[in-house]
């Protein structure tokens, strides 16, 4: 009964129209004319690529020819995902074990990075930590941990790698936020915070960077269905509706990649979330909060 409540007040607020706003770019070049102007191939990074969301973005620059470079805290998922990418398209594939969260991650990887003489062309930042557990059932310790990983890491790689985005323009900078940053979740306090502070972040760095040559672009997806976990929790507090607008990692790493090639700044990806998010973005934070707080 919560989920139907939850659904039909944004559905009536909805109803006023939304209609996002459509730009048109010129279309991005290839990949190949790239490695013919520059005799270098072009490299991707994807901070939290071993999986979900992350792998799917992995694989959608990987079909248009870019080579990766795949950062996780676990040797044996990205050793997965490496020979995956590798073997059915034919791109190279480097991986690097780190822990995003520690302070000292983003500078060696930019150094690994510049040592290496990598052909940075584009930069996502894709790890992140969410959960149905939050703010008052976290303790200290788990709740500044996830601060680090989904705030302070998008924020010091971005920071390390602009020198080589900025030698290799035009780049691009892809940051994984969430719907849920777009409105205060009572359930998820902190998580949606952190992702507010990505959209945020994007946007200004957007303006800071147009003088570089380098875009740069948000994803803010709705329900995601990458863990089984996320798929019963979604069910539970959204309904068949939440089920609805559910994606799957592929389909939204793809969307992700086109639109970030094409200089798209909020990349939504699917009808129900664009909808839904532009609903998020011009309802008073007050309603949309107590609207989600029905839905626990």
């Amino acid at each position: 009964m919560k989920a139907i409540t939850l659904f039909l007040s944004l559905v009536l607020i909805s109803h006023a129209g939304y209609s996002s706003p459509v730009t048109q770019y010129a279309e991005s070049i290839t990949t190949a004319q790239i490695a013919t102007a520059t005799g270098n191939a072009p490299y991707a990074l994807i901070a939290g690529g071993s999986k979900g969301i992350g792998y799917g973005i992995a694989e959608a620059l990987a079909k248009r020819g870019y080579n990766l470079i795949l950062i996780a805290r676990h040797l044996d998922t990205l050793d997965v995902a490496k020979h995956k990418l590798e073997n059915t398209y034919h791109v190279t594939v480097h991986v690097l074990v780190y822990d995003l969260a520690d302070e000292s991650s983003a500078t060696d990887i930019a150094k690994w990075c510049t040592d290496h003489d990598i052909h940075l062309k584009m930069l996502c930042n894709v790890a992140g930590l969410g959960g149905t557990n939050d703010y008052l059932k976290l303790p200290l310790d788990s709740l500044r941990y996830m601060v680090h990983l989904n705030v302070e890491s998008c924020m010091a790689l971005s920071l390390t790698l602009l020198p080589l985005l900025e030698k290799n323009s035009p780049s691009y900078i892809l940051n994984v936020a969430s719907m849920a940053g777009m409105a205060p979740i009572p359930s998820k306090n902190m998580y949606s915070a952190t992702k507010s502070a990505i959209i945020f972040f994007s946007y200004s760095l957007r303006y800071q960077l147009k003088k570089q040559h380098i875009s740069v672009s948000c994803l803010c997806p709705g329900p995601v269905y990458t863990k089984p976990e996320i798929i019963k929790d979604t069910k539970e507090r959204l309904g068949w509706f939440g089920n609805k607008m559910a994606m799957m990692p592929h389909r939204v790493g793809e969307v992700a990649v086109k639109k970030t090639l094409k200089k798209r700044m909020i990349i939504v990806p699917g009808t129900i979330a664009k909808i839904m998010s532009g609903v998020l973005r011009v309802v008073p934070k007050c309603i949309t909060t107590a609207i989600y707080s029905k839905a626990r």
